[in-house]
């Protein structure tokens, strides 16, 4: 704590050193949308007929500052009508943009987001992909249930592990590399019905950012991107309903304002139903899920805002009754925003996650349950200095506790015993600071540091291994074994059973071409110190986590990319070329038959291994009118090699680089909508993704009449290549301009040619002719839907 406190105290310091009095006047204030009083994200800010502007922050802030003189302050945000104004800037002052959503006429449509896309080009950030509620319901998607997940899946450099699949891979990384933020809260399960849904509700969400690489230094944990979404703060101006009913779930949205308008709420709702169907037949299975997102915030005045969200979300299975299992998120988070002056902005957080996991078998009569929980403490400062110099800094502190799992009988007559497994403490402390540095009208940098610092805590009994080796190899049977235990060591509640603490520079350039176009180039080191627990190709929602320790280290990650990006026509098209080359250090890999489900000595599972990754992603997007959508190809490979190490031995796959589960060589996507009239509009896309790998038999021998199949080298070989192309319609009834219902019918179609498209290949032997052979397993087909929804 004392290195953070050191540490703090020097990035107050160079605060201080760079906020030095300026000539300029200020302007400063929030971006809203007119119509409903939301903040907005990202909006770009900039005085007309200069080069001097800005985007606003998370919260919607800006702050611009000029010499004295009459200006022309401009807005802009994509999908929203131009804002002007005359400002005559002879002190400091504050002003609130409200701009209003574009509703210029389909006929005559020129729908610009120029501002907001050339952004792209005048800023060092890279390698982030930005999608709004509006873009994301656009999207065909599987039951016609709009999914913020899948929608990421088809920009480049992100895919999943095929259909049914939980979670999303970034640039060869695995799924817990990720870190997954709803309203600054950690969600540990991005998934309901085991990956054929996401748990975010698009009518909830505001805001969704992806960052892949180039990752900003307020961020910390992970070593593979960046999600943040960020909910809707609710409707201050007016009361608002909305909602879907789908082929196997609805949602309901209601949101307005309270107080006098001083204070909005929102409360959004999900269902499924399916289950429901299911008993009207003789199938004794379900399988269901909900979740509820809520939101509010208070006006306190103009420079102080309080802000309370919340999730939940719930899975439930059941199978003839004999098996009962049952999974979900659960996040609140308090936040205070502050602003001390025209050029320093704040927030303050109280965060609570929880993802629980709980298993009952009847037949067997216990119950099982894991979970994990943390509280975070973070703040955040902004101080926007002048127009060349912006610096963020602040500190966080998160707490958790790892329960991997509590084994209960239900009955008295129930043969298993109670047990816990042994629960995990662990603090993981950061401070950071980040500066964005404006050389030229045509060089810019980002640059940053985290410290960050992660405790393990006792309150346990640690085994300890012959040779202090909880894995060591078998030079008669060739084969990996779990270490000789010798004993164990107790270790007090406030003992340190392991101290971690890393430095993680930060660094992207820019290079301004022209006015169209842009070279960048960034690095950036990441620390993760929590891993999840998981053998099989896609997460389950069994998997467990757990801290690193004595034996696990943490994971650390060295990305560079460079890119190149350019407007075309006046930004009518677009295009942005990036090559990334990732490296993470101390990844878990599992030894042959590895044994983690209940299981309270993970250390003798795994081996300490490496994983790289380096790819080549193009992005083409075309922006405005009738015809909008994107092309993106990812060319990649992601490579693995765990060495023997200490425990001796040739390692995994005789210590040499092999195909990571994530490795797709080519992935390629196309998404397009084509608006025909004010009531028609058409959306499509076409996936095509290199198989995923895996590993086969390569020959069989005769043992006792059995025929027993030999496998070849860990993932040699690949599932055939995925592919399919998904179409939707939206039609928008005639209405009267003055009814205040607005109907929207949507009808998809899934995987339109029926494609079969291998979720996995099994191999068994036939039991009446005793010959192994190979079994497809394919998810889904066609899958036709409709969906209706609804707003008032």
């Amino acid at each position: 704590m004392k290195k953070i406190t050191s540490g703090f105290i020097f990035i107050l310091s160079l605060f201080l050193s760079t906020a030095y009095s300026q000539e300029n006047y200020t302007l400063s204030g929030t971006i809203l949308d007119a119509k409903n009083g939301e903040t907005l994200l990202g909006a770009s800010v900039y005085f007309k007929n200069t080069n001097i502007g800005i985007m606003s922050n998370e919260y919607g802030f800006y702050s611009l500052s000029m010499p004295k003189g009459k200006y022309t302050v401009c807005v802009s945000y994509l999908g929203y009508a131009k804002s002007e104004k005359e400002i005559n800037l002879t002190k400091n002052q504050t002003f609130d943009f409200e701009i209003t959503p574009n509703t210029t006429e389909l006929m005559e449509i020129v729908v610009r987001g120029e501002e907001i896309e050339r952004a792209n080009i005048s800023i060092p950030q890279m390698s982030v992909a930005k999608l709004k509620s509006a873009s994301i319901k656009q999207m065909p998607v599987v039951l016609g249930e709009t999914d913020v997940l899948k929608s990421l899946q088809v920009l480049p450099g992100v895919t999943n592990n095929g259909e049914g699949s939980s979670g999303f891979n970034v640039r060869g990384g695995a799924v817990d590399q990720n870190l997954v933020l709803l309203d600054e809260a950690i969600i540990y399960n991005t998934s309901h019905l085991l990956g054929f849904f996401s748990v975010f509700n698009a009518d909830a969400i505001k805001d969704v950012k992806l960052y892949k690489g180039g990752i900003p230094a307020k961020f910390g944990g992970r070593v593979s991107s960046v999600l943040d979404i960020r909910q809707k703060d609710g409707n201050i101006k007016n009361f608002s309903l909305n909602g879907g009913i789908g082929a196997i779930s609805s949602r309901l949205a209601l949101e307005g304002p309270m107080l006098n308008k001083k204070a909005s709420f929102l409360v959004a709702g999900r269902g499924s139903y399916a289950h429901l169907f299911l008993k009207l037949t003789d199938n004794d299975n379900s399988a269901s899920f909900y979740d509820l997102n809520l939101k509010t915030h208070y006006e306190i005045n103009k420079k102080n805002k309080l802000f309370l969200s919340g999730y939940f979300g719930r899975d439930n299975f059941n199978i003839s009754d004999a098996f009962e299992n049952s999974y979900g998120n659960l996040t609140g988070n308090l936040r205070w925003n502050h602003i001390f002056n025209d050029k320093l902005f704040s927030n303050l957080s109280f965060i609570y996650s929880k993802y629980d996991y709980q298993l009952s078998l009847n037949f067997l009569d216990f119950d099982w349950v894991s979970d994990i929980k943390n509280y975070n403490l973070k703040y955040d400062f902004k101080y926007y200095a002048n127009d060349k110099f912006k610096l963020d800094f602040g500190f966080s502190g998160i707490a958790y506790k790892f329960n991997p799992g509590e084994i209960k009988p239900t009955t008295e007559t129930s043969a298993i015993n109670y047990d816990q497994l042994e629960q995990k403490r662990a603090l993981e402390s950061a401070v950071y600071i980040n500066a964005e540095s404006k050389l030229s009208s045509k060089i810019s940098f980002q640059y940053g540091i985290r410290y960050s610092n992660f405790i393990r805590f006792g309150g346990q009994y640690l085994d300890n291994y012959e040779n202090n080796l909880p894995v060591y190899y078998n030079q008669t049977l060739e084969i990996y074994e779990r270490g000789n235990k010798t004993g164990n060591t107790y270790s007090k509640k406030n003992d340190r059973i392991a101290d971690f603490d890393n430095w993680e520079p930060r660094l992207a350039l820019l290079y301004k071409l022209n006015e169209s176009s842009s070279l960048k180039s960034a690095y950036s080191r990441t620390t993760q110190y929590i891993h999840l627990l998981s053998n099989t190709a896609s997460v389950t929602p069994l998997d467990v986590w757990t801290p690193s320790g004595k034996y696990i280290k943490p994971q650390l990650s060295n990305q560079y990319s460079i890119g190149y990006f350019k407007d075309f026509k006046n930004n009518i098209f677009s295009l942005e070329v990036e090559a990334y080359y990732k490296t993470v250090d101390n990844r878990i890999d599992y030894i042959d038959g590895s044994d983690l489900i209940g299981n309270d000595h993970i250390e003798t599972e795994v081996l300490n291994g490496e994983l790289r990754s380096y790819g080549l992603e193009f992005l083409v997007r075309k922006n405005e009118g009738r015809f909008t959508g994107w092309l993106a190809y990812t060319f990649s490979k992601a490579q693995q090699r765990t060495p023997g190490g200490k425990s001796g031995g040739p390692g995994i796959n005789d210590g040499k680089w092999y195909k990571s589960a994530h490795d797709r060589t080519h992935d390629i996507s196309f998404t397009a909508t084509y608006k025909l009239n004010k009531k028609l509009s058409f959306s499509s896309n076409l996936i095509f993704q290199s198989g995923r790998p895996v590993t086969y038999p390569n020959g069989q021998y005769q043992y006792e009449g059995l025929s027993i199949a030999n496998y070849d080298s860990r993932n040699a070989n690949r599932l055939p290549a995925y592919h399919r192309v998904d179409i939707a319609l939206s039609y928008k009834p005639n209405r009267k301009p003055n009814n205040k219902i607005k109907g929207e019918w949507v009808f998809g179609i899934y995987n339109l040619y029926n494609r079969q498209n291998a979720a996995a290949i099994s191999f068994g032997q036939n039991i009446d002719t005793g010959v192994n052979e190979a079994t497809r397993t394919a998810i889904f087909g066609i899958v036709p839907s409709v969906t209706y929804n609804f707003k008032f």
